[in-house]
C-alpha cells in the first residue's frame, strides 16, 4: 500500500511515520495525511497551506480597499510612537472602529495603505483558524508586499493561544493593535504571556460629548447661554438618557430591538457558550435582579436569594461566578464601600452597567436608577474602580472618591423636600468625619448652589455635569 501511494505521487516527497504507520504527503499547495492499517489505508485529512493564505490575501485586501472610505467620528486617543495596543471592550462599542481610525491616522501621516494589514477574526472565512497558523496571515502579506506591516486583529480572542503569536510579533518588532470583547484576554496568564509589550486600552460606548459631537452637534464655551443649542443638547441627551451610547444605536429608530438583540448575542457568545454555562434561567435572573438592584449594595447571597425566590436553583457561589462573567463580557462594573473590611469589601458591592441602553431593557420607566447608573459610568470612565467607592458607614452616599476629597449624591429630582433634606444631610454627616473640598447633588434637570456651614453643595443637570 505503501508503495502504492508513492506511486501515484511520483514527484512529490513524503515522509512515513513506522511507529503510528502514518505518511504525510506534502509539496508546496497542500499536504495529505493517510494512515496505513494492514491492506488497507483511510484518509484522514487534506489542506491546501496555498488557498488558506488567498483567502487570508483577500481578506488583507478587502480591508486596505474598505477602510480608507470609512466616514468616521474621529475619538480623542493617543498613541506612542511604537507602542503596541490591546483595546477592550463590551460588543458593539466602536472598538473595531478604533482600529479604522488609527489606519486613517497612519495614512493621513503618509504610510501606505499597502502595509496596512486589518484581519478581523468574526469573519466566518476564519472561523476555523487556529493559533498554530496564524503565521499564514504574515505570509500571505508577503505575497503581496516586502515592506513591514501595520497588524490590526479585530476580536483575536476567538483564536484559543492567540497571546504566544502577539508577543512573537511584538518581539520581532511589528507594531500590533488588537481587540477583544473579553476583559479575561488581560487576565493574569495572558498578561505573563504578553509580558508588558502591550498597553491596555478601554473602549467603551460614547460618552455624552462623543454622542453628541458623531451628530455633528458642535459646543463651543458659551454654548449653554443659546437657548437654540441648549435645547439642541437637551433632545439629544434624552435619547442618550434611555438608549445608551452604542454608536449603531443613535440613528436607529428601532433602538429598543437593536439593544435586545446585541444583548442577546452577549448572553449566548460572551456568557453561555463561552463560560460553558448549564443553568440558563439563573443567569438570566441573575442579571435580571442585578438590574433592578442597580442602587444598592448586594451580597452574593443576598442574590442568590431572590433567584431562588423564583423558584430557580442558585448558590451563592454561582452567583460570583455569573458576575465575574459578566465583568469578563464588559457589560458589567462594580464598586466597593470604602469604609468596609477586606471581607465585605470583595461580597458586598453596588453593580452597575456600561451602558443606560442595555440596563433601560431590564426596566420599566425606573428613572433614578438610570441617573445613578449614568452617574456611575462617566466616574467609572474618568477614574476607573481604584479611585471611586461608594461610602456606606453611618451614612450613605452614592460615589466617594477619597483622594479627590470628592462626595457625589444622584437624585432625580430635588423638587419633594423630604428627598432634598436626604440628600444634603448625608454630603454634611460625611463632610464632618471626612471633609469633603467638593460636593455635588446631580439631577436630571435643576440646578442651584446650596451653603450649610462651611461646606457649598453644587446642584447640577446631569445632561450639564457630563458636558464639564
Amino acid at each position: 500500500m505503501l508503495l502504492l501511494l508513492c506511486m501515484s505521487f511520483p514527484t512529490i516527497p513524503y515522509v512515513y511515520d513506522y511507529k503510528i504507520k502514518q505518511i504525510c504527503i506534502t509539496n508546496e499547495k497542500f499536504y495529505m495525511f493517510f494512515c496505513i492499517t494492514n491492506e488497507n489505508y483511510v484518509y484522514l485529512q487534506t489542506k491546501s497551506t496555498e488557498m488558506n493564505k488567498e483567502i487570508i490575501a483577500n481578506i488583507i485586501r478587502e480591508g486596505q480597499d474598505f477602510i480608507p472610505e470609512i466616514q468616521l467620528y474621529r475619538r480623542q486617543a493617543e498613541y506612542e510612537a511604537q507602542g503596541n495596543y490591546v483595546f477592550v471592550g463590551v460588543r458593539q462599542c466602536g472598538k473595531s472602529y478604533m482600529l479604522y481610525q488609527r489606519i486613517q491616522q497612519l495614512l493621513e501621516e503618509g504610510h501606505d495603505i499597502r502595509k496596512m494589514v486589518y484581519v478581523n477574526f468574526d469573519d466566518e472565512r476564519l472561523q476555523a483558524i487556529k493559533a498554530d497558523e496564524l503565521d499564514l496571515i504574515l505570509q500571505a502579506y508577503g505575497t503581496m508586499n516586502d515592506e513591514k506591516p501595520f497588524l490590526f486583529f479585530d476580536e483575536i480572542q476567538n483564536v484559543d493561544g492567540w497571546e504566544h503569536f502577539a508577543r512573537r510579533l511584538a518581539n520581532q518588532k511589528y507594531q500590533v493593535f488588537i481587540t477583544g470583547s473579553n476583559a479575561r484576554m488581560l487576565g493574569r496568564d495572558i498578561a505573563t504571556t504578553l509580558g508588558g509589550r502591550y498597553w491596555t486600552r478601554n473602549v467603551y460606548p460614547f460618552t455624552f460629548n462623543e454622542y453628541l459631537g458623531s451628530l455633528g452637534i458642535a459646543l463651543d464655551k458659551q454654548w449653554f447661554y443659546s437657548s437654540r443649542t441648549r435645547a439642541t443638547v437637551e433632545r439629544a441627551f434624552d435619547n442618550y438618557f434611555h438608549f445608551g451610547g452604542f454608536p449603531e444605536v443613535r440613528t436607529l429608530v428601532a433602538k429598543r430591538l437593536w439593544l435586545n438583540d446585541i444583548y442577546n448575542k452577549i448572553f449566548f457568545s460572551d456568557l453561555v457558550v463561552r463560560n460553558k454555562i448549564r443553568n440558563e434561567a439563573a443567569l438570566r435572573l441573575t442579571v435580571r435582579r442585578l438590574a433592578e438592584s442597580v442602587k444598592q449594595p448586594l451580597a452574593y447571597n443576598r442574590i442568590s436569594n431572590l433567584v431562588k425566590s423564583t423558584g430557580v436553583n442558585c448558590q451563592p457561589n454561582t452567583v460570583m461566578d455569573f458576575i465575574t462573567f459578566l465583568r469578563d463580557a464588559c457589560i458589567l462594573f462594580s464598586l466597593k464601600n470604602y469604609t468596609s473590611k477586606f471581607s465585605e469589601r470583595e461580597t458586598i458591592k453596588k453593580h452597575y452597567f456600561v451602558d443606560n441602553g442595555l440596563l433601560n431593557i431590564f426596566l420599566n420607566n425606573d428613572q433614578t436608577s438610570l441617573l445613578e447608573n449614568l452617574c456611575a459610568i462617566h466616574l467609572y470612565q474618568r477614574y476607573g474602580n481604584e479611585q471611586l467607592y461608594f461610602y456606606n458607614k453611618n451614612v450613605e452616599v452614592d460615589f466617594y472618591l477619597p483622594e479627590k476629597h470628592t462626595a457625589i449624591q444622584a437624585c432625580y429630582s430635588m423638587g419633594d423636600t423630604n428627598t432634598s433634606e436626604r440628600e444634603i444631610n448625608a454630603l454634611l454627616k460625611l463632610h464632618s468625619f471626612e471633609p469633603l473640598e467638593q460636593a455635588l447633588i446631580i439631577t436630571r434637570d435643576e440646578e442651584s448652589t446650596i451653603k450649610r456651614g462651611n461646606l457649598t453643595i453644587e446642584v447640577k443637570p446631569i445632561w450639564k455635569w457630563l458636558l464639564e
